[in-house]
């Protein structure tokens, strides 16, 4: 009785829509056009009365079978805690709570009223979030989940299927194939790049360096560590820090803004909710392609045309079949590597070079400038670090930098650990998984999106004594750290960590050496307010202050 007075109102309401036009119509109620809406309504009527009852049938079942799979998703987790949801939306709500600069907050928020697990739904998938080691260990140890979840698929349009996306036989075969390009000989090669391309920082740092007036470091470091990667990665010189205004270096400036709102927000990838911004990040993205492409058949090209005895004095190769000649391009193991006999196609050279630059870009300048932001803050470090460096390459400002001279800095190597343990370049990673992960008293069930705060891990108590404090002491001085299996992985752990952390660190070595050789780093401006997107960001920038260093 009930239901078909709803209906009967709901057909009222839609009816009123076909008389109303005709009635206001110049043409009156005698018109062909009235007769034949009279004629609709009375078929509409008896549609909508039929097609209502489908609907809320239909919904029902569908309800119904929500309620049913939410509760078996409920059993299988066990003791885990499940955030409040609403049936087919989930936690939606709290999603759009959410934001890059209150996500450090919420998530600490929802540890402490759930513990260090907690699920929840999402559009009909399961997500558990942790920082539970028992979870993380198992997680990360496995050779069977190594697939990254939803999220990361919103890097698709940039990244396509690169080492980052991909999973599976793809994955493992270029991982096989890249690794190599990470082997300690080539890095010595790279050191010679990195410290040359500083020489532009340091001479742009020169003109700011008063004293007095704050700089936001993370934008100049940000310029330098993106000629860095070109250079390193596809050869090429593109000369970011003097031409920061280039078509390319304002794509990628846009699209790492873009894309990185979109990680943190997910609900603005869908084009109808953000139209221009769409737009700007396809264009962003066609700018890029078409200069990572120009590269890439330049470069074959070249290898092509070159003769037998120049490509054998080229490079040199050990036992292991590894590059002794330095100044290999990542590009150019790319060129050369096969996989059944048969080269890469173009597209995936393209995806691995742009993963690559992604990678080696944003989360390097994260780095960098937030460690130079902990020595502003702690000068007796900044000292510490400063003598280390001053009694292993003397005054001479003009010395390069070597490879074997960056394994002498043991102190810095523990500043820089310390950095990375309390601002974390990467806050959190996630997978999928491809197969369910049993543990005592619960079980994640396939499919799931597991979300690891490596954030909140760094800084556990459980982990770290007084883990809020910047203590490079600590690593080297077991004591001061309770830390046990994956507890301090600021690049990840197991099969699927970072591939290029050691590129990383030799290239923060390098940028940190040069830097406090030329100048005394100031606590000057606002403290940084962490801002998580796909990279640790501050809202208000990575302030300090620079005075020219004093020899005596």
């Amino acid at each position: 009785m009930h239901l078909n007075g709803v209906v009967d109102e709901v057909t009222e309401n839609l009816l009123f829509f076909f008389n109303y036009l005709p009635e206001r119509s110049s043409q009156g109620s005698g018109t062909p056009c009235y007769r034949l809406a009279s004629v609709s309504n009375l078929r509409t009527c008896t549609f909508v009365k039929m097609l209502w009852p489908i609907l809320l049938a239909v919904f029902a079942i569908l309800l119904v079978a929500d309620y049913s799979r939410r509760q078996k998703v409920i059993a299988t987790l066990g003791n885990i805690p499940l955030v409040s949801h609403i049936p087919f939306i989930g936690t939606i709500a709290v999603l759009f709570q959410l934001n890059p600069d209150n996500y450090d907050r919420k998530w600490h928020e929802f540890i402490l009223r759930y513990g260090k697990t907690f699920g929840s739904f999402l559009l009909g998938m399961v997500f558990v979030v942790t920082t539970d080691h028992r979870i993380v260990d198992a997680l990360l140890a496995s050779n069977e989940n190594l697939s990254k979840n939803f999220v990361y698929k919103m890097l698709t349009s940039w990244l396509g299927n690169g080492l980052l996306l991909s999973s599976g036989k793809s994955w493992q075969t270029m991982r096989k194939i890249i690794t190599p390009t990470f082997h300690f000989k080539i890095l010595e090669g790279f050191v010679e790049v990195f410290d040359r391309q500083s020489d532009a920082l340091i001479a742009k740092l020169k003109s700011k360096a008063d004293g007095i007036t704050p700089v936001n470091i993370y934008e100049p470091v940000g310029l330098l560590t993106l000629d860095i990667i070109a250079e390193t990665a596809m050869g090429v010189v593109i000369n970011a820090q003097s031409d920061s205004k280039s078509d390319l270096i304002q794509a990628v400036n846009e699209v790492t803004d873009i894309m990185a709102n979109r990680f943190v927000r997910p609900h603005l990838s869908f084009q109808l909710l953000a139209w221009n911004t769409h737009m700007k990040l396809k264009q962003g993205i066609n700018v890029m392609h078409a200069f990572t492409e120009r590269i890439i058949e330049e470069r074959k090209q070249s290898l092509l045309h070159a003769d037998a005895r120049h490509t054998t004095d080229e490079m040199e190769f050990d036992g292991d079949g590894i590059g002794a000649k330095k100044r290999l391009a990542f590009l150019d193991v790319l060129l050369q590597a096969r996989v059944d006999g048969q080269p890469l196609l173009d597209k995936q050279i393209r995806d691995e070079v742009n993963t690559f630059m992604f990678e080696g870009h944003d989360t390097t300048t994260s780095a960098i400038s937030f460690c130079l932001y902990a020595l502003s803050r702690h000068p007796e470090i900044q000292d510490k670090v400063f003598e280390e460096i001053r009694s292993n390459l003397g005054d001479d400002l003009n010395r390069r930098i070597s490879y074997a001279d960056l394994q002498k800095m043991n102190y810095l190597n523990c500043v820089i650990k310390e950095s990375l343990r309390l601002f974390p370049p990467i806050p959190a990673v996630g997978r999928c998984l491809d197969r369910e992960l049993k543990l005592d008293d619960f079980t994640i069930p396939r499919r799931a999106n597991v979300v690891i705060l490596l954030w909140e891990i760094l800084r556990d108590p459980d982990n770290f004594v007084d883990p809020l404090s910047f203590k490079p002491d600590r690593h080297q001085n077991e004591g001061n750290t309770k830390a046990t299996g994956y507890s301090n992985i600021p690049f990840s752990a197991g099969p699927r960590n970072c591939i290029g952390q050691r590129f990383a660190l030799y290239e923060m070595r390098t940028i940190l050496i040069k830097i406090l050789r030329n100048f005394e780093l100031l606590p000057l401006g606002e403290e940084v307010q962490v801002s998580m997107k796909i990279v640790l960001r501050s809202k208000n920038g990575v302030n300090i202050g620079l005075k020219p260093r004093q020899y005596q």
